[in-house]
């Protein structure tokens, strides 16, 4: 049985500056930081466990992606060790986008195949609209300056095209209006009005923006709906991305709105996780950075709870998602329509949300956990 640290196997990430420093290997006991009141930040152990059954008759190299959450000013990985029985096991984030990843490998696909992963993660809720962080901020009167490191978030991806409908659809949605948050606003309630939730989608959908639209048919599941979002805005001139995760635990802020729709946990603090994946939007204003929205979980609530549109549960809740996160949740990467590292042999990958497998070349259905197979258990540290 080989183990790693993620203190040893992030070395050669760090001297890139691509990892923060993490906490000693025994973090999962450390107490809060004193300067924090105890309340303002969660801790979660995420274990992950995988056992790889590659489809009968399977044979030749078995190869696993398993996204890793980035570190951010809302969200930490102060740990992460992982043990198995795979010929390697090693971090990397040479991709595209910087997207962590701990890559693994098995000679052939004879026999079990094994990881298990254990990640101590920091959380806090990421309120800059609720906070008043956003008081007195205005468009540049010299126009709007874009970093060279957003403009990506400008372009268009196969998934996400920018021209054609989806510039039609965002122009006139924001019709005069001047002010890119007030845009971005527009854009928001005009997703979560128009677009439903369809749960008998697979996933959390394919997030194929021109076909939805070009489709008329305004529904999906989160990658589907906040897709949209991410497009309108970028057709916009806004710069917008995703961010693939999955939520950890209950909602203590929106609980009240939706007992199950924003996450859940035993009285323990525990969460069985495996299919809990949920992909959440971001904008970025000039001047200030970047600003959550989540319109997908408006529709979902709207479905859990049978309600409409200008329902006050409903009202209340979409006020809080557009430039708010409860951080009940955790982001994993950005990444849209990239290549893997290393590559794997069936090209790009349309987001990386959930674990990828291959088996001689073939994917393994990562939608299905118990086909996979890979079990996620989330305890929240109290």
């Amino acid at each position: 049985m080989q183990r790693r640290h993620f203190l040893k196997g992030a070395a050669a990430l760090s001297t890139l500056g691509l990892v923060t420093p993490t906490l000693a290997q025994h973090a999962p006991t450390a107490a809060p930081a004193t300067n924090t009141a105890p309340s303002a930040r969660r801790r979660f152990i995420m274990t992950q466990t995988y056992n790889i059954k590659p489809p009968q008759g399977s044979e030749g190299v078995v190869k696993l992606w398993i996204p890793v959450p980035e570190d951010t000013a809302f969200q930490q990985l102060l740990n992460l060790s992982f043990s198995g029985n795979y010929q390697q096991a090693y971090l990397t984030a040479n991709n595209k986008y910087g997207a962590k990843t701990l890559f693994a490998t098995w000679p052939d696909a004879s026999g079990k195949m094994e990881v298990n992963v254990e990640m101590l993660i920091e959380t806090q809720d990421w309120e800059p609209l609720k906070s008043g962080k956003l008081n007195g901020w205005q468009v540049p009167e010299d126009g709007i300056v874009i970093p060279a490191e957003i403009q990506p978030f400008l372009q268009p991806t196969p998934h996400i095209p920018v021209d054609g409908l989806v510039k039609e659809t965002a122009l006139n949605i924001i019709g005069s209006e001047k002010s890119p948050l007030k845009q971005a606003r527009l854009i928001h309630d005009w997703v979560r009005t128009h677009m439903h939730r369809d749960d008998s989608v697979i996933g959390c959908g394919t997030g194929d923006v021109g076909e939805i639209l070009k489709s008329g048919k305004l529904g999906g599941k989160c990658t589907d709906i906040n897709s949209v979002f991410v497009a309108l805005c970028r057709a916009a001139g806004i710069p917008a991305r995703e961010m693939f995760g999955i939520r950890l635990g209950a909602s203590r802020k929106l609980a009240q709105y939706s007992k199950g729709a924003f996450g859940s946990a035993d009285a323990s603090g525990v969460a069985k996780i495996s299919a809990a994946q949920h992909c959440r939007a971001m904008f970025w204003l000039a001047g200030y950075g970047w600003l959550p929205a989540d319109p997908a979980d408006v529709t979902k609530m709207r479905l859990a709870e049978k309600k409409e549109n200008g329902n006050p549960d409903v009202e209340a809740v979409n006020e809080y998602l557009f430039g708010n996160i409860e951080m009940n949740w955790v982001g994993f990467n950005h990444g849209r329509d990239f290549t893997l590292s290393p590559q794997a042999e069936q090209g790009d990958i349309n987001n990386f949300g959930y674990p990828y497998a291959e088996v001689d070349g073939d994917p393994v259905n990562f939608y299905d956990p118990a086909a996979f197979s890979y079990e996620y258990i989330s305890t929240e540290q109290r």
